[in-house]
C-alpha cells in the first residue's frame, strides 16, 4: 500500500511585477497557511517519507513552512520539471520514487496538480472528489492510497481517495481568516 499527498503551493504573492513567475515568494495569507497545513499533516500522522518539490520558490518556501518534520525527517527531490508540470509528468515523476518510500508528497502548481489529482480517482471519498474538482486552492491537499507495492504501478483511474482538505477547512487549528 502506498499513499500519495498532493500540495498545492501556498497563497503567493503578486506585488513585484519584475519578478519571473518561478521567482514569485509567498504573500503573508501563504506564509499563514503553510505551517497550519503542516500541523495538519503531523497531527494526522501523514509525514511523508520522500517529498517531490518544484523550484519554484513559492514551493520551496511552502515545504519549509510546513515545519521541520518535513525538512528533516523526509528525502526531499527538488524538480524543475515539476514547475507548471503536467499531468503525464507528475505521473512519471512519481514512477521514479523509490520504492521504500511508503508515503511520497508531491508540491506543485496549478492546473496540473488539480488534473494529476482528478486523473488518478477510482473510487473513494465522492464528496471530496467533487470538492477537489470545484476549486483546488493554494494549499489544498489531497490524500490517495494505492493498491501497490511500485511506485511505478501506478496508474490514472486507480487510487482511492481518502480526503480532500483546504486550510479554510482547519479553521479551529490556527489557520488564517480567508
Amino acid at each position: 500500500m502506498k499513499t500519495l499527498l498532493l500540495l498545492r503551493h501556498a497563497k503567493s504573492s503578486w506585488t513585484d511585477p519584475s519578478r519571473s513567475d518561478h521567482d514569485r515568494e509567498l504573500n503573508r495569507r501563504g506564509e499563514k497557511a503553510a505551517p497550519v497545513m503542516g500541523r495538519y499533516l503531523h497531527e494526522q500522522g501523514l509525514v511523508p517519507d520522500l517529498i517531490w518539490c518544484s523550484t519554484a520558490e513559492r514551493t520551496v518556501q511552502t515545504l519549509t513552512l510546513l515545519g521541520r518534520d518535513f525538512a528533516s525527517a523526509s528525502d526531499v527531490i527538488y524538480n524543475e520539471d515539476l514547475y507548471m508540470a503536467t499531468e503525464a509528468v507528475l505521473l512519471e515523476s512519481l514512477g521514479h520514487t523509490h520504492d521504500e518510500a511508503r508515503c511520497v508528497m508531491m508540491i506543485g502548481h496549478n492546473p496540473g496538480l488539480a488534473d494529476f489529482a482528478a486523473r488518478l480517482f477510482g473510487e473513494g471519498d465522492g464528496e471530496a472528489l467533487l470538492e477537489m474538482n470545484r476549486k483546488y486552492p493554494t494549499c489544498g491537499l489531497c490524500q490517495y492510497e494505492f493498491d501497490v507495492d511500485h511506485w511505478a504501478d501506478v496508474r490514472f483511474e486507480a487510487g482511492r481517495l481518502i480526503r480532500f482538505v483546504k486550510v479554510k477547512d482547519l479553521q479551529g487549528i490556527g489557520a488564517p481568516p480567508t
